[in-house]
């Protein structure tokens, strides 16, 4: 099972296997605190992509566009995910306030 959730959000058993899928670390967040099982900070959307997007939900379905232009680059990253999902639950981890964020953008990917 795949899922996705806030990293200030609590770890819970449910999440499993945690990934953070952001390309920064959380600003304020200890590792302890994020209880990060992996960081897979290249299949985050490139520099230039975060910045255009910068969270303006009105160029969401341009976002998604270009970053899953990114990602049919990013095979072997995308493989150690569904690898990782053969195995156990995973929660991909992101830090964004907006409900419009690379999480929600890769899981929708990865379900395609």
């Amino acid at each position: 099972m795949l899922k996705i959730k806030n990293v200030r959000d609590s770890k819970t058993k449910e999440d499993g296997f945690r990934i953070l899928i952001d390309r920064l670390w959380p600003r304020g967040i200890t590792k302890q605190k994020a209880a990060i099982d992996l960081w897979l900070k290249d299949i985050a959307p490139s520099n230039e992509l975060r910045k255009w997007y910068s969270h303006d939900e009105t160029k969401w379905e341009e976002f998604k566009k270009r970053y899953f232009e990114e990602l049919k680059d990013k095979k072997d990253l995308l493989k150690i995910i569904l690898d990782k999902e053969n195995q156990t639950s995973v929660t991909l981890i992101f830090d964004s306030k907006s409900k419009l964020n690379n999480a929600k953008a890769l899981i929708e990917y990865i379900k395609k």
